[in-house]
């Protein structure tokens, strides 16, 4: 007999899935999280500005270090603005993927 033959019968399966209709308010909860991902997204743009204005004079003024301070900026910005856009579909592929895990 195999160890799993062993576990398999201790492992219960509560019946849990996400229901869509259970708790009251949840328009109001999908609002607010679509508002704090835009205000997110407009935070990334300013700071993004800010990076950019950093690299540049960083680079015309001879401030190596400013100028790799700038260029830091401007990437992490891009990447949160990329998570961002991304939230639903990263949520949804990984729900979908752990769904399938049985």
């Amino acid at each position: 007999m195999f160890l799993a033959d062993k576990v398999t019968p201790l492992a219960y399966d509560p019946g849990i899935k996400p229901n869509e209709g259970g708790l009251p308010g949840l328009s109001v909860l999908k609002q607010v999280m679509g508002s704090i991902n835009l205000f997110g997204i407009i935070a990334v743009v300013g700071a993004m500005a800010v990076s950019a204005g950093v690299w540049a004079w960083g680079h015309h003024s001879g401030g190596h270090q400013a100028e790799a301070n700038g260029k830091k900026g401007v990437l992490v910005s891009a990447g949160a603005a990329l998570l961002l856009g991304a939230a639903n579909g990263i949520v949804a592929f990984f729900s979908n993927l752990g769904s399938q895990v049985h």
